[in-house]
């Protein structure tokens, strides 16, 4: 079976995890932005992650330098594009970019150019390519609840325009979603879908209160549902989906291997679970690879290929009549 050659969705990939090396060194020579190196291997030493990483914190490093130079809206416009790009000549038909706009104002941007740069980067790569995608608007949980709330009213004019969603991310901490009740309920009021990153760092807990307290529709990662009853309970009675990213789960040691990642028990157990690539140029991997390492791990038969392929559709925050396309292509 050729992945590669298969079409593919995916929910779970973050545009500051995604941009190519070269791009990096040339909007910094343009932009005369100071970067640690101008050499393209050292650059891409230091924005990919090793798979012996020691912990998520370690992996967060390798975000610095690509956001160095995402605060113009012209870069945003153009990384959003290339990830775009790349994932179309791997038979990608649609994808769901994520991205904390907060992380883009260090020079002045307002958060409304922000998204919008973002959107048009995702509309010309339509243009140009066979693939449809939506934006995610992702607050950061170690900044203030307000915040979030700015991000979400921001963000607002977008929906049904290209942003479709509100997540939480970055470092993980126990009982985080306490503190977004009320802008996660005024996201959910105005129209945003949601998603939350949890489970991912041995925390099980959080994807139970991400459900009960913040009404998530999918979960990013949700690897340590595994050890927790309660929220694996809740997950499968609700179908709640989980956006599966096995290398990047290998590099944050939410696992310490391929084959000990729970995704093919949770497939089985009837769990929904997607396959994503979380960050391709972080965690140096696309979906084809993604694709080949769990069919490599677990004999995933055709069958599989295509439940997890219409989970991921089912669970994209699209319109009806996209939904309805992507079925037809397997």
């Amino acid at each position: 079976m050729s992945f590669k050659d298969l079409p593919k969705i995916e929910l779970h990939c973050h545009l500051d995890g995604s941009v190519r090396p070269e791009t990096i060194i040339d909007i910094a020579k343009k932009e005369g932005v100071d970067i640690p190196s101008f050499d393209k291997n050292e650059i891409k030493r230091q924005i990919t992650a090793p798979l012996e990483c020691t912990s998520l914190n370690e992996y967060l490093k390798a975000f610095l330098v690509p956001n160095l130079v995402m605060q113009s809206k012209e870069s945003l416009k153009r990384i959003t594009f290339e990830l775009f790009e790349d994932a179309a000549k791997e038979n990608v038909k649609y994808m769901e970019v994520r991205f904390a706009p907060v992380l883009h104002t260090v020079k002045g941007l307002e958060i409304q150019e922000i998204i919008q740069s973002v959107i048009d980067g995702v509309k010309d790569s339509e243009q140009r390519y066979d693939i449809k995608g939506n934006v995610i608007l992702s607050c950061m949980r170690n900044m203030s609840s307000d915040k979030a709330l700015e991000v979400i009213e921001k963000g607002k004019a977008f929906l049904g325009k290209g942003v479709v969603a509100v997540d939480l991310c970055a470092a993980e901490e126990e009982g985080f979603c306490e503190k977004f009740v009320e802008p996660i309920a005024l996201a959910r009021k105005y129209g945003y879908r949601v998603t939350i990153h949890a489970g991912e760092t041995g925390i099980g807990k959080n994807v139970l209160e991400a459900v009960e307290l913040l009404g998530a529709e999918r979960i990013g990662h949700g690897v340590f549902i595994k050890d927790y009853h309660e929220a694996y309970k809740i997950v499968k009675k609700k179908n709640v989906v989980l956006e599966m990213c096995p290398t990047s789960n290998v590099q944050t040691k939410a696992v310490n291997s391929f084959n000990e990642h729970p995704i093919y028990n949770f497939y089985k157990d009837g769990i929904k679970v997607t396959v994503n690539t979380d960050n391709r140029i972080v965690s140096d991997t696309n979906m084809t690879k993604e694709f080949d390492i769990v069919s490599k791990e677990f004999n995933i038969t055709y069958e599989d290929y295509k439940q997890i392929y219409y989970n991921s559709v089912e669970a994209s925050f699209t319109d009806l009549e996209t939904k309805e396309r992507l079925k037809e292509l397997v």
